[in-house]
């Protein structure tokens, strides 16, 4: 329902962010390929995935700092789980990854990339990408109705966040030293359990080890937070 009334009246209806994630592909792919010295062939996939993907994780902290201050009048006219509006903008964009996913079947297509044996392990990595999901939007949604310049702050942490994490670059191109400084970045484990089966690639084991860690403290955070602060949100909002 959310997504049916944002895009009410338009032709294409959430099909706009495929449709411009498509351009932003095309766009910038052929151009980062020659400056990064990459082959098209393996770089095209690549960014593709990594794009549909960290959408998906920027959108839900971005939103997610809102959750309960949009959700105003219905925290304050009728009793509900507080958590169900973090659910809410998990599931919203759960279906606009799944839109954006054309995107990466057709450049999957064209360069005829298969997904290997470790597709398995996507199943749970999805799993545990909507649980982070659902923690960090009630941690930053408890936040935000507390503080409200944590919206804008969110927005230029992911801002940066997007150019440290290897999205746009890969991480290939980086020494051992450096690799070591890349685990530091929780984004980076969670996205490389769920772009290296995609792209026929093997999941290294550390990625998974530090994507649990960092997760089980996302979520000890978010449990923490709401269960001393859930009789204080309908006068915060």
């Amino acid at each position: 329902f959310d997504i049916r009334l944002r895009y009410r009246g338009s032709l294409l209806g959430p099909f706009w962010l495929t449709l411009s994630t498509a351009v932003m592909i095309a766009a910038i792919g052929f151009l980062y390929a020659r400056l990064f010295h990459q082959n098209i062939v393996a770089y095209l996939p690549f960014l593709t995935v990594s794009l549909v993907l960290w959408t998906f994780i920027s959108t839900i902290a971005t939103e997610g700092a809102t959750c309960l201050t949009q959700a105003d009048h219905m925290i304050r006219s009728m009793r509900m789980p507080h958590s169900l509006h973090a659910a809410r903008v998990v599931a919203r964009n759960l279906l606009v990854l799944a839109h954006n996913l054309i995107v990466v079947v057709v450049v999957f297509g064209l360069y005829h990339v298969v997904p290997g044996r470790s597709t398995w392990s996507l199943a749970p990595a999805l799993l545990l990408w909507l649980a982070d999901g659902f923690a960090l939007c009630l941690v930053l949604g408890l936040v935000g109705a507390r503080f409200r310049d944590i919206p804008p702050i969110v927005g230029s942490v992911m801002q940066i966040a997007f150019y440290v994490t290897p999205i746009m670059w890969n991480p290939s191109m980086l020494t051992g030293g450096e690799m070591h400084v890349l685990r530091l970045n929780p984004f980076d484990a969670l996205i490389e359990i769920m772009r290296a089966p995609l792209l026929g690639q093997g999941v290294d084991g550390s990625a998974w080890v530090i994507a649990l860690i960092y997760s089980a403290l996302l979520a000890a955070a978010s449990f923490y937070a709401f269960l001393r602060t859930r009789p204080r949100i309908p006068y915060w909002v």
